[in-house]
């Protein structure tokens, strides 16, 4: 669907987003709810608190060689592609992929919460091969990956509809802080003052990465698409070769302690194009963005 990265990135974000801060339109004055945790930083990175508390831990990870590491920016078809690849490795056998939940199938390296399991303590008892999940940025991933010569699959999302499927998800989830109203949260956003930092940074410096590590580098939207060719793609990379299709599974299962998913659930729409529920294009303001690649 995307040539390059270049025609990913002027897919029209910059035009909407030039005029919106005035036309936006539903937006409603949410009440912050209180006792959420806060973010902290690592490398000028925001994170999970809890995460940057055990960062020593979790950067001196071991990896091994035949792992893989499945990599996207928060919101991203994260679930999905994680779904994907298990039902692949499982040879279609959707009995095996239902064995655990895909958060245990697929353990979040960079997971650290009060009273669980580190992701990477997990992953430790893992058995090889392993397949692993991180929302790192590329300079945060633990340095063993490279040095072991691991595979990694990156996906990317168009940023409209990511920034909408992040906002709606940060109001359901009361493990981040919580993002406010629409306009505010537009505004970190694009400043990158939020969780695992700046969309733009991290697709842009994944993709550098492409040609130089073993990367397959996937978009959202292409596998929305094309299904079929961009699965056999990701089965030709990790060594099966298969023609399969795939179920998307709602993690309905989750607590509503963690995930009140009255407010959003997990995973909401899946869609390609819901940021037009979202946007609304009146006029031009003095809100301008540059992106360099």
């Amino acid at each position: 669907m995307f040539e390059d990265l270049q025609e990913f990135f002027s897919a029209g974000f910059s035009a909407y987003l030039v005029h919106l801060l005035a036309n936006i339109h539903g937006a409603r004055k949410i009440s912050h709810i209180r006792d959420r945790p806060a973010l902290d930083e690592v490398e000028g990175i925001l994170l999970p608190k809890s995460t940057c508390n055990e960062w020593a831990r979790i950067q001196c990870f071991q990896a091994k060689p035949n792992d893989i590491l499945l990599c996207t920016y928060p919101k991203s078809g994260t679930t999905w592609i994680q779904e994907i690849v298990d039902m692949i490795q499982q040879d279609g056998d959707l009995q095996k992929c239902q064995r655990a939940p895909v958060h245990y199938r697929h353990l979040f390296i960079e997971w650290a919460r009060p009273f669980q399991p580190l992701g990477v303590d997990q992953a430790d008892r893992m058995p090889s091969p392993r397949t692993l999940k991180t929302h790192l940025p590329i300079q945060l991933v633990p340095k063993t990956f490279w040095m072991k010569n691991c595979k990694f699959i990156y996906m990317a999302r168009n940023p409209k509809d990511c920034l909408v499927s992040c906002f709606h998800f940060q109001r359901m989830n009361k493990t981040l802080p919580h993002p406010g109203t629409w306009e505010e949260y537009l505004k970190i956003f694009m400043a990158g003052k939020v969780a695992w930092g700046s969309w733009f940074n991290h697709v842009k410096d994944w993709w550098k990465a492409k040609d130089t590590y073993h990367v397959l580098y996937l978009f959202y939207e292409d596998l929305k698409k094309e299904p079929k060719r961009e699965i056999q793609k990701i089965a030709q990379f990790i060594g099966k070769q298969l023609d399969m299709h795939n179920h998307m599974v709602n993690r309905a299962n989750v607590p509503l302690s963690v995930m009140d998913q009255s407010i959003s659930p997990f995973m909401r729409k899946g869609t390609v194009g819901d940021w037009k529920n979202h946007f609304t294009v009146m006029s031009y303001t003095d809100l301008t963005f540059t992106m360099e690649l």
